[in-house]
């Protein structure tokens, strides 16, 4: 999502000006209404001058700030030209395969996926993003290309909001500025409206996923046969997110505006009118998901996150756009809302709609970043100020934002897929402020994209912010707004070809401008708003503020509403004590203690009798334990039964937490890559920790014979003193390891045999010891799927001489030895740190024995959240021996507290209803599952018609 273009100003929070509720007349608008907004931005650039010049505010200089704006576009030229060379007309570039992504041709990511359409999306993406960066005559070339090749008749089933915002987002700002470059008479004199005429094309192919009786279109459409069509293969799904249904008014709006064709802009709004009459009254929250035929809400959280971010933006911007105060009205009865139930500064935790003053979850999502940049256009700049210094905060802790972190700031999901949202609000502060501190962090921005993301063919996502590895990927929102952010942040007026300030961003931060508000107006703007909800006067109070209001006579006032707050991720440490043990603590402890029960003990099988727990013994040697309360000897005894299987869990569980390990790192340090590939390894139980040993093991790698590894080494000539290469398969990790240790390797890859496995594909695991003691291996071994490991082996075939490093993270790149071969960027060089894991990030299992050659190993969708299988030796609940389950790589311990805390760790698993504990499964700790039970209780008692 992404703000005004007119980010100074943006603080009027809209074109026409609302005091103390009252409506803005038409004399706001158009020309008028225009200068107005320039005004006021003058008004704030004027506070800015003043904060910018303040004793010990740290101003940065023109020579710096000229370079770091130089930097960007030498950062851009490098993706582009990559994706151009390598990807294009491909829909977007892998980047450390140095090749396009197709739909089709590559494994399926699932709904990722539905944003690709073979319509070279990244290219369309990022067309005005050429004309923001001064590249006209590359702008020129583009819309060459885009209108020679590229067709969008393909049958392809494409998401419509990704679609929307990219695609036809892409066409609508391409036109726009081609117009505008046009009018100036040196550039696109031969441009004649032909991306225009492909966003109508576009528009009517998205037309058929409004045919459902609410007005809210269906999630995807076929762009060659629709929805209904035998051939379409959708059409057939029920429920769509809140954003996606809402988030169309401002392309279809413009599309309609710049055609004269009033039907876009008729649908849009329709759609918009549905979700408002269908909030929740006494809340006024919507919530996630709503069904698209009934208008039921099935997914009844609510927050400013993934799935409803981008709707309350396109309220706010509809009204700037289009100057109807109904959507205007209706966004400040939503953020009254907001900032009463959502907003715990400087956190924004979702909540439930029906019952609003009850979390619904204990993590915040990246894509809530914007929402700073969202409240720097309504006006209402501290609480921007402060969630924004709290994202910050989480970023300097591990270099980008996961996906998601938890309130206590630990990771939830690891991933960062290089998204732009926290740029977009540093850029909205600074305009609005003027403090050089956003500058700062903008730097800030640009060094740790350098020097994590930066590889050779572009810039790729991470996959894991823990371990710096990263992800064959690079969405095309980075070029589409990243760079125009950042290049925004550090330019200054005349470095700029036009006036930003005539346009509003779209949530792609695709330009649209301004003077659509009165032009082809076909649609009534007739005020509906009112008919639902009675407003609040104070709900206006923000809309129009003046900087006497905002900067109060203190020039150093965003500075301290930020102070506070500098420490406040260091200072947030998960308690040592799980929600389970304070329960176990409050009562009366129970007769027998997990800890102490022993399942030869007849003393202890009678007590489990009376309490109700039967103990069922399988025929691999393992036992099993169920509970029934009813055939407890009383209530009591019942209650103890309780606890002691609560106990049990969380015990299998601390042991499942001492065993566990969290992926490592292989790194490629050689020439030409100088560490700037990371692959994500799975550990291994045995042999170097690689955690206490921060260096790392460095050096050359070999190909060992035989490949498996399973017999002595023939070739140890080639091995000794390298990092071995072999192949999975025949016999157990064990060894391979002790064999090429023997041959003198330093340390061990193992490379999956299952051809085209992937760590984006499939869960990592650990591996396990074959039963025996393996304190006689010494050397580090990581475990790598097929698809990275070719990543080495073509290296190989390639430069003969490969380096790597095994560590437990990604580390400092070799700068010396790049600076002699190649001239980097001048800001490539800063802190290292990573962080934490993902949901969607891989899982970890423990595999001891090695498969039948031919046979696969388990892929499950990175994108659920289903835990991962478990291969592991057997395991006595009697002598409770080594049993290492499936668990998250969020659930990894983080370095996050000073020494002497102890954090408890997040784990997804499975435990059934009547408080069976089946040690052949999945085992769950104790404090998620009391947290699910609850969540599913209490939302079961406060919603209508909900389901468990």
């Amino acid at each position: 999502p992404s703000g005004s273009g007119q980010a100074a100003a943006a603080m009027s929070g809209a074109a026409g000006c609302q005091g103390g509720g009252g409506g803005g007349g038409d004399g706001y608008r158009g020309p008028r209404w225009r200068r107005l907004w320039k005004l006021l931005a003058l008004g704030l650039l004027s506070a800015s001058s003043v904060l910018a010049a303040a004793p010990g505010a740290g101003a940065m200089s023109k020579e710096e700030k000229r370079r770091l704006g130089n930097q960007v576009l030498e950062m851009f030229d490098h993706a582009y030209s990559n994706y151009m060379e390598h990807a294009y007309p491909a829909d977007e570039l892998m980047p450390l395969t140095c090749r396009g992504r197709v739909r089709g041709q590559e494994p399926s990511r699932g709904d990722v996926d539905d944003a690709l359409g073979k319509f070279s999306l990244t290219l369309i993406d990022t067309l005005d993003t050429l004309v923001v960066l001064n590249k006209t005559k590359e702008f020129e070339e583009a819309v060459k290309k885009v209108i020679k090749d590229v067709n969008l008749d393909n049958d392809v089933v494409v998401s419509v909001f990704e679609t929307n915002i990219r695609v036809l987002g892409g066409l609508l700002g391409g036109h726009s500025v081609a117009i505008m470059l046009k009018d100036k008479g040196e550039y696109m004199q031969w441009y004649n409206g032909e991306l225009l005429h492909m966003a109508k094309e576009l528009g009517y192919k998205l037309l058929p996923a409004f045919n459902t009786t609410s007005g809210l279109p269906y999630p995807r459409v076929n762009l060659k046969f629709g929805v209904r069509h035998p051939e379409a293969r959708t059409g057939t799904e029920t429920d769509t997110c809140t954003a996606c249904a809402g988030t169309l008014i401002l392309e279809f709006a413009a599309l309609s505006r710049f055609t004269g064709t009033s039907i876009f802009e008729e649908y849009a709004r329709k759609a918009l009118d549905f979700i408002w009459e269908k909030r929740q009254r006494s809340s006024n929250l919507v919530g996630v998901t709503i069904n698209i035929h009934t208008g039921d809400w099935v997914r009844k959280d609510s927050g400013v996150g993934a799935g409803i971010d981008s709707y309350y933006e396109y309220l706010l911007k509809a009204y700037v756009l289009l100057g109807d105060d109904s959507f205007l009205e209706r966004f400040n009865t939503h953020y009254d809302a907001i900032m009463r139930y959502i907003s715990q500064p400087p956190l924004l935790l979702d909540v439930h709609i029906h019952k609003p003053m009850l979390n619904a979850r204990t993590w915040m999502d990246s894509l809530l970043a914007f929402f700073p940049g969202l409240q720097v256009l309504k006006g209402d700049i501290r609480p921007a100020i402060e969630t924004h210094e709290m994202l910050y905060q989480v970023i300097k802790k591990h270099n980008f934002l996961p996906e998601a972190f938890t309130t206590d700031f630990r990771v939830h999901w690891a991933q960062h897929p290089l998204r732009p949202e926290f740029a977009e609000s540093t850029y909205f502060l600074y305009k609005a402020t003027g403090d050089p501190y956003y500058l700062e962090v903008g730097k800030t921005l640009i060094e740790n994209l350098n020097k994590y993301a930066r590889v050779p063919c572009g810039f790729a996502a991470m996959k894991d912010v823990r371990t710096g590895s990263h992800e064959d990927r690079m969405d095309s929102f980075f070029l589409a707004e990243m760079f125009k952010y950042l290049y925004l942040l550090f330019a200054d007026k005349e470095d700029m070809i036009f006036d930003i300030e005539d346009y509003i961003f779209t949530t792609e931060a695709h330009l649209l401008p301004l003077w659509l508000s009165t032009t082809n107006q076909t649609v009534s703007k007739k005020n509906t708003t009112t008919e639902y909800t009675e407003l609040d006067d104070s709900n206006f109070d923000w809309t129009c503020p003046n900087t006497q209001i905002l900067f109060p006579n203190d020039p150093m006032f965003a500075q301290s509403i930020r102070e506070p707050l500098k420490n406040v991720v260091d200072k947030s440490c998960p308690r040592g004590i799980s929600r389970a043990e304070e329960n176990l603590g409050n009562g009366p402890k129970p007769p027998l203690r997990a800890r102490d029960f022993m399942a030869s003990n007849p003393e202890h099988l009678e007590i489990l009798k009376k309490m109700g727990v039967s103990l069922i013994h399988l025929k691999d040697g393992r036992v099993q334990l169920v509970q029934h309360a009813v055939q407890a000897a009383s209530s009591l005894d019942a209650a103890d039964g309780l606890r002691f299987m609560q106990e049990m869990i969380e015990l299998s569980s601390q042991q499942q937490k001492e065993q566990q390990l969290p992926p490592r790192a292989v790194q490629i340090v050689s020439h030409p890559f100088f560490g700037r590939v990371v692959l994500t390894a799975g550990p291994a139980q045995f042999g170097m920790d690689l955690s206490k040993h921060k260096a790392g093991t460095r050096g050359f790698v070999a190909t060992i014979k035989p490949y498996n590894g399973c017999s002595e080494i023939t070739n140890p000539e080639a091995v000794k003193e390298k990092i071995a290469l072999m192949q999975r398969g025949q016999c157990m990790f064990a060894e391979k390891a002790r064999n090429i240790q023997k041959a003198g390797a330093i340390g061990g890859i193992v490379i999956d045999d299952n051809e085209g496995s992937s760590s984006d594909t499939a869960p990592l695991f650990q591996m396990a010891g074959d039963g025996k003691n393996t304190d006689d291996i010494t050397i580090p071994m990581l475990f790598l799927f097929n698809k990275e490991g070719n990543i080495i082996l073509d290296a190989i075939r390639e430069y003969e001489a490969v380096e790597v490093l095994l560590s437990d993270k990604a580390k400092d790149r070799d700068l010396e030895m790049e600076n002699t071969d190649q001239k980097l960027p001048e800001n490539d060089s800063h802190k290292e740190e990573s962080e934490e894991a993902t949901s969607e990030s891989p899982h970890l299992d423990a595999v001891s024995e090695e498969p039948e050659e031919g046979e696969n190993s388990d892929v499950t969708d990175p994108d659920s959240l289903s835990p991962a299988h478990t291969d592991s030796d057997s395991v006595s609940i009697a002598n409770q021996d080594s049993y290492v389950p499936g668990t998250d790589e969020a659930s990894a311990p983080e370095p996050a507290c000073t020494p002497g805390e102890s954090q408890p760790q997040e784990q997804k698993t499975e435990t059934e209803s009547n408080s069976k504990v089946d040690w052949d499964s999945k085992v769950q700790p104790m404090e998620s599952i009391l947290a699910d039970w609850n969540e599913d209780i209490e939302a079961f008692e406060m919603m209508e018609k909900d389901e468990l």
